[in-house]
């Protein structure tokens, strides 16, 4: 494994007490630096931007900063960065303003595997006359075909929406190719990455897509979101703050009410956090950094995901929801399961006692779970990793998990 574990694990304050945390895709656990930026922008700054006076002008600049950390994070300019409180409400904003550009006739393409923050805010377009065509993923394999998408693509198509990687299933899209068939139709594509971003350097350059979104709560920080949309793309979306903002105030006619700055300025030190792993792994500092960074993580959480993968292939009961592969490329560290036809409740309260934090359910993907029938049992139970969990924590969730198995 070529992260220090121990620098890692010391990062983050929850980890020194009892609990494994394996729930990780519903938040991850918070660096103390992010706390400490938090607490220092209300103590130092917390005041409006756009006044005249000190304090003021530090506020704004510091604001500026998070745009500035966030593009270096995402390889894109600041100014294509929007800020919000959550994924969910950032895609809903995304939809509001883009209904000037959806007319009837116009189709939108959704995924049965993408969390419902994807899926509700296009459907409710459907009353004004546009749309929705489902891609859906092979009802054995659970993956999605590239051929079934160039399938239904029509000249009418005007937007594709997906995730780079489910949050049940854990299979990383492939991100350029889908923007590729979204692209060579005069569509845009839209990418769910919350599932994503804690595993992997972002380059939304090279990926292709037109707007791309993720929690910074997800990636060891405070409950805070980020979307990248291509500037002109961005221009052309419809103003949904106050009347008197034009389209070309970007991206501020895009966060209504204003963003959470204390939340925003908090954020930057789980930026600088990947970048440091990056220079302990001997890159220089900047984007390299945060490259080197994310491919130590993604090699310390293939490790811990062929672990538990070994032990659940070796159970006949078991029954892995997506690719059974722990390799990087296939897969980020979310893993989930069945257990025959068992409870997935049952099987998730056994491993409570053990001080493993694991989860069961839906997760708000909730159509690819009934549709495949796994409702009736509790969904899956799912085992949400990241870089700080060790070897030796999935040993211990084995040794919860075998005599409920």
């Amino acid at each position: 494994m070529p992260l220090d574990l121990d620098f890692v694990r010391s990062q983050f304050p929850a980890l020194s007490g009892e609990w494994a945390f394996m729930d990780n895709a519903g938040g991850s656990q918070t660096l103390k630096r992010v706390a400490d930026r938090v607490a220092d922008y209300l103590l130092t700054s917390n005041v409006q931007t756009g006044a005249s006076y000190a304090p003021s002008r530090l506020s704004l600049e510091r604001v500026s900063q998070t745009r500035d950390a966030f593009a270096r994070f995402m390889n894109c300019d600041p100014g294509e960065i929007v800020e919000g409180p959550n994924t969910t409400i950032l895609i809903r904003f995304l939809s509001e303003a883009m209904t000037g550009r959806l007319a009837p006739g116009d189709e939108i393409i959704l995924t049965n595997t993408d969390h419902e923050a994807n899926i509700g805010p296009w459907l409710k377009h459907e009353a004004r006359g546009v749309t929705v065509k489902w891609w859906r993923c092979d009802p054995e394999t659970f993956e999605l075909d590239l051929d079934d998408l160039r399938a239904l693509m029509t000249d009418r198509t005007k937007l594709v929406c997906v995730t780079h990687a489910s949050n049940i299933l854990g299979t990383i899209n492939p991100i350029p190719e889908i923007a590729a068939i979204a692209h060579d139709a005069g569509a845009e594509l839209m990418v769910d990455a919350v599932a994503y971003a804690p595993h992997r350097a972002i380059d939304v350059k090279s990926l292709g897509a037109d707007y791309y979104v993720f929690s910074v709560y997800k990636v060891f920080g405070p409950h805070h979101a980020v979307m990248y949309g291509r500037r002109e793309k961005l221009e052309a979306l419809d103003n949904i703050y106050h009347y008197f903002f034009d389209k070309a105030r970007v991206p501020h006619k895009l966060e209504p009410g204003n963003i959470n700055y204390e939340c925003a300025w908090g954020s930057i030190g789980s930026i600088e956090y990947v970048e440091e792993l990056g220079v302990r792994e001997g890159a220089p500092a900047g984007r390299a950094a945060i490259e080197a960074g994310f491919a130590a993580i993604a090699e310390q959480e293939r490790g811990v995901t062929e672990r538990l993968m070994d032990f659940l292939d070796s159970r006949n009961s078991v029954r892995v929801i997506g690719r059974s592969s722990a390799a990087i490329e296939d897969r980020v560290s979310t893993v989930s399961f069945t257990v025959g036809t068992e409870s997935s409740k049952r099987i998730v309260d056994a491993v409570d006692a053990a001080k493993v934090g694991i989860r069961f359910g839906d997760f708000y993907a909730r159509r690819i779970v009934e549709e495949h029938g796994l409702m009736p049992q509790d969904g899956v139970v799912r085992v949400s990793m990241i870089h700080y969990n060790t070897l030796e924590e999935v040993d211990r969730l084995i040794a919860a998990l075998e005599p409920a198995l």
